[in-house]
């Protein structure tokens, strides 16, 4: 038998992406040797071929190209990580023992500045107060995409036991306050400092871009109402001249053990809506409230039935919702009702529609039961971040990479959480993709740790690593594969 059929040569020109043939040797892809041909080309053209034997080989490179999609060498990955992780642990230390409240983030802000300028970038500071950006630019083309993390801490009192634990106090909202990261943020700042300088070191054979954004004020501003954070940046022109592709985000999360990673396609964060009710009444004394009218009472009448409304309302089988109240203000004298009441809190839910429902009928509710005892109520709702919502198809694009990362057994699908990010902010202008990173000790029960905003918050630094690994991944294979098909 002589050489390979037309259209079987046709068939191994198609499995290898050559764009033309002939009888001057192999196959060429845009004017070079096709190189996955080049190891078999030798054996087909001689006269000892088999049909069947190449129809076989075809058929494999044919169904090798189709399911193979470019990826970053996981171990390379793993190394590049490792690299850089006594540095991570180094910069997260220094940011717990020094943390921040949202939009005051000066110290954090210059520290992430310095780094990035070392690495040779020209990072924009000042963006939304104290955000921080900069552009790397590959040595080769390629899509641009955005990291983000969050630099803000919490008002929160941190226990003694660390050797860097936080002895900060701060003023929050006219209170005196201890200050700690107790959410995980000074993590989520060193990983992404490890990122981008594991990123940085193999710049010339980078394609494309990679924007590392260092977000102010995740959780929320200094005073209720102001803007902030995320949608700051956006309106301050964070994206104007470097819009990206895709924006990737990760939180460290006690739910989870070291080794760990979450994902979810679609919803998975709760938006948060900021309430506050001020009910008001007519001041008597406290042993006449006939003479007056007690706005005490009438708030927690309808803090008991906002409860109610929930649970007998709203169809939480569909979509879950949650309605708490943090704060209840009122008086300054035992023996005195006084003229006001006020309750603060949040409204955490999936759906925008179901969101709208409930916010009428919490002030319909309110209304109600004030008008009965002689009140008045007003309820004001600020919305501090929508629902973060993964996109379907970026997230069939990153599950791989985390898999690669972590082990396929490793990463779980996280059911819905009614925490929220206002990284969806970012996921709204862009396709975002967001992921959590266990970081509770191996051996523990994640379900019993404290979770992320207690004062007993404790982050294993093992998982400091563990989201270098998953984020230099996701970064890398996106940057360096196309697309995946629906």
């Amino acid at each position: 038998m002589g050489g390979p059929s037309g259209p079987m040569l046709l068939c191994l020109v198609a499995a290898t992406g050559a764009d033309s043939i002939g009888p001057e040797g192999p196959p060429t892809t845009a004017g070079r040797r096709s190189p996955a041909f080049l190891r078999y080309w030798s054996f087909a053209m001689s006269p000892r071929f088999r049909l069947p034997a190449l129809a076989t080989l075809a058929l494999g490179l044919i169904a090798a190209t189709a399911s193979a999609q470019p990826a970053a060498d996981p171990a390379a990955v793993a190394q590049a990580a490792r690299s850089v992780q006594t540095q991570v642990v180094a910069w997260r230390r220094d940011i717990h023992q020094h943390p921040e409240l949202g939009q005051h983030e000066v110290r954090t802000a210059k520290l992430v500045a310095d780094q990035l300028r070392k690495l040779g970038l020209q990072p924009r500071t000042g963006i939304a107060h104290t955000g921080v950006a900069a552009v790397l630019k590959g040595g080769q083309p390629g899509p641009r995409i955005a990291i983000r993390a969050d630099m803000d801490a919490l008002p929160v009192t941190e226990p003694a036991g660390l050797p860097f634990a936080s002895k900060v106090t701060a003023d929050y909202r006219g209170q005196p306050v201890g200050v700690m990261h107790a959410c995980g943020h000074d993590a989520h700042v060193a990983i992404l400092l490890g990122v981008a300088t594991a990123l940085a070191a193999q710049k010339d054979r980078l394609p494309g871009e990679v924007m590392f954004v260092f977000q102010p004020a995740e959780e929320g501003p200094p005073t209720a109402g102001e803007p902030f954070g995320a949608k700051l940046m956006l309106d301050q022109g964070v994206f104007k001249d470097f819009k990206p592709d895709a924006v990737f985000g990760l939180h460290v999360w006690a739910g989870l053990n070291v080794g760990q990673v979450g994902y979810r396609s679609g919803p998975m964060l709760a938006s948060a809506d900021e309430w506050s009710l001020t009910v008001r009444g007519k001041q008597t004394h406290g042993s006449r409230p006939w003479d007056g009218v007690d706005p005490i009472t009438v708030g927690a009448q309808i803090l008991l039935a906002s409860q109610s409304m929930i649970a007998r309302q709203v169809n939480i089988a569909a979509t879950p919702v949650v309605l708490t109240a943090g704060q209840f203000n009122s008086g300054v004298r035992f023996n005195i009702i006084p003229d006001e009441a006020k309750l603060v809190g949040t409204l955490r839910t999936f759906d925008p529609a179901v969101r709208e429902d409930v916010i009428a009928r919490l002030r319909r509710t309110a209304d109600d039961y004030a008008h009965a005892a002689g009140a008045s109520a007003e309820l004001a709702v600020v919305n501090n971040a929508p629902a973060t919502i993964n996109d379907a198809a970026l997230t069939r694009r990153a599950l791989p990479s985390l898999r690669r990362a972590a082990g396929e057994a490793n990463v779980v699908e996280s059911g819905l959480v009614t925490v929220a990010e206002d990284f969806s902010q970012f996921a709204n202008t862009v396709p975002g993709f967001y992921f959590f990173v266990g970081s509770t000790a191996q051996g523990s029960d994640a379900a019993k740790a404290p979770i992320n905003h207690s004062p007993n918050f404790m982050l294993d630094e093992g998982s400091l690593e563990v989201g270098t690994k998953a984020m230099l991944q996701v970064a890398l294979d996106y940057l360096q594969a196309a697309p995946a098909q629906d």
